[in-house]
């Protein structure tokens, strides 16, 4: 939603205001060298020079160059249309300030320099008319400096500004041309070298007492200047540094719903830019997580995003414990139930079933009808799988033992295991694709289940299983049974009460 325009005039005014501090900072560099030199009369020109080019004439410059920015702001238009206007405002604004900087500078010194007269200032300035040298370094210093400072200082302004359109419009900046080193590499060589250049061009140009005075007032001035200049460039860089950390906490502790407003144009900018882009796909990794999650086994999702980002699992061959459960006389009660209400009856009875295989370690691979199909150890891995699934089956009977239907019928549930060689891996066409175990310990398992009906029992369980599970339960021997499907006989087990 787009803010009142009344936000968007607050911020004009901010930049209006961010563009009238080199006017401020010009009058404390003047203060400062009207004190140490001892001609305070210097002040009242000084100050209607700085109010002429620093104040009005930065001011005309500001609305100038903020005018696309403001009439695209006005007009709802998206960020790309005016995204150069805003990753060049601090370079422009800089740009002008600096012009303005060199011409203010210059017009304090040369009148009388060229004419050897008091022109514009009086004759107490001709008392600290500086030599050629002496004035042209200062001149390039002072330019340079103001530039590199209302750099910064609109840099901070921009800073704010693309994170209130963000809040705005959800927009990002996209346009990075900028280099973070070449910027605070430049501010860094122009702090170390711009008093050691005022110093220079004294000593090259004075002598005496006049020396002396001449680097007390650079070195004053430039203590001031370089505070300002630091604090700037600190602050424009520490405040999207410290959002990007937050904004990475935030995500390595489990929100990504956190997306950051980009306000730079250099790396810090294209940095919050690639975290928005991870935390976007870390987004959409886990909603195919949570969605497919809800389809098959948690544990096998992870396995496929993890190994098979294409969604395709190669078979592979281990050892597994199969389970197969079923209601028995389903089909017939839910014949005598509205549609409504078998499928609430299944929603509150195989929460039961599925919670205990998953706290020992199985995994259910799929719902069939009323019953459902799980295995352990495959495809996640478990330890004595074939203990773990007799003590799940165990655990699925005390669960429904109190479970009633609305009627009050008790389901009794059937379950087979049987532990063996299976295959599994992802199979199907195209975009159609399932997580299968293949193998005959699968349809022996599924015949197990079957079976319990015949001998009356709830759990039955192969000799491989039973051998495999040790002494971990008591088995009681049901008999041998033929399996459909498979030559010879099996012996089963069922479980001691």
């Amino acid at each position: 939603m787009t803010p009142p325009a009344t936000d968007w005039r607050a911020l004009e005014r901010r930049f209006y205001l961010a563009m009238a501090l080199p006017f401020a900072i010009d009058l404390v560099i003047t203060t400062i060298v009207a004190t140490v030199a001892g001609v305070p009369a210097i002040l009242p020109r000084n100050l209607i020079f700085g109010a002429v080019f620093l104040l009005a004439g930065l001011h005309l410059a500001a609305r100038w160059l903020y005018a696309p920015i403001r009439k695209a702001l006005a007009a709802g238009a998206p960020v790309s249309a005016f995204e150069r206007d805003l990753t060049t405002l601090p370079l422009r604004s800089a740009a002008a300030a600096g012009l303005a900087y060199l011409v203010i500078v210059s017009l304090r010194y040369l009148p009388t320099m060229l004419f050897g007269t008091t022109l514009l200032f009086g004759p107490v300035y001709a008392q600290i008319v500086p030599t050629w040298t002496d004035a042209g370094l200062t001149t390039l210093v002072s330019g340079c400096f103001m530039f590199l400072t209302v750099y910064f200082i609109v840099s901070d302004f921009l800073e704010r500004l693309c994170a209130r359109i963000f809040a705005a419009t959800g927009e990002n900046l996209n346009l990075f041309w900028g280099r973070f080193d070449l910027k605070f590499g430049t501010a860094l060589v122009f702090s170390s070298l711009a008093p050691l250049l005022l110093v220079g061009g004294d000593v090259l140009s004075y002598s005496g007492d006049r020396l002396v005075s001449e680097i007390a007032v650079d070195l004053a001035a430039s203590i001031f200047g370089l505070v300002a200049l630091v604090y700037w460039a600190t602050t424009t860089m520490a405040r999207p540094l410290a959002r990007l950390e937050e904004g990475m906490t935030r995500a390595a502790a489990g929100d990504l719903t956190v997306r950051l407003p980009v306000t730079s144009n250099e790396e810090i900018g294209a940095l919050t830019a690639r975290f928005n882009f991870m935390v976007e796909g870390l987004r959409e990794r886990e909603r195919i997580r949570e969605t497919f999650g809800k389809y098959v086994s948690p544990s096998v999702a992870g396995e496929l995003l993890r190994d098979a980002p294409d969604g395709h699992l190669d078979g592979r061959t281990a050892e597994a414990t199969l389970m197969f459960t079923d209601i028995q006389g389903f089909t017939t009660l839910s014949e005598r139930m509205a549609p409504a209400d078998v499928i609430r009856l299944l929603n509150e009875y195989l929460p039961r079933v599925v919670e205990p295989i998953q706290r020992h370690g199985g995994v259910v691979n799929g719902f069939i009808g009323d019953g459902l199909f799980a295995s352990f150890n495959m495809p996640l891995a478990a330890d004595g799988h074939a203990a773990r699934a007799v003590a799940a089956a165990r655990d699925i009977q005390k669960a429904l033992a109190d479970f009633r239907t609305h009627d009050g019928h008790v389901l009794v549930t059937r379950i087979g295991i049987n532990t063996g060689a299976v295959v599994g891996g992802t199979i199907g066409a195209g975009e159609r694709l399932s997580y299968t175990l293949l193998g005959d310990a699968v349809n022996a398992a599924a015949r197990l289940e079957a079976l319990n009906k015949e001998h009356g029992t709830r759990i039955l369980v192969s000799e491989a299983t039973a051998d495999a599970a040790g002494t971990a339960h008591d088995f009681v021997p049901v008999g041998e049974a033929t399996l459909r499907g498979r030559s010879g006989t099996l012996r089963i087990f069922t479980l001691r009460e």
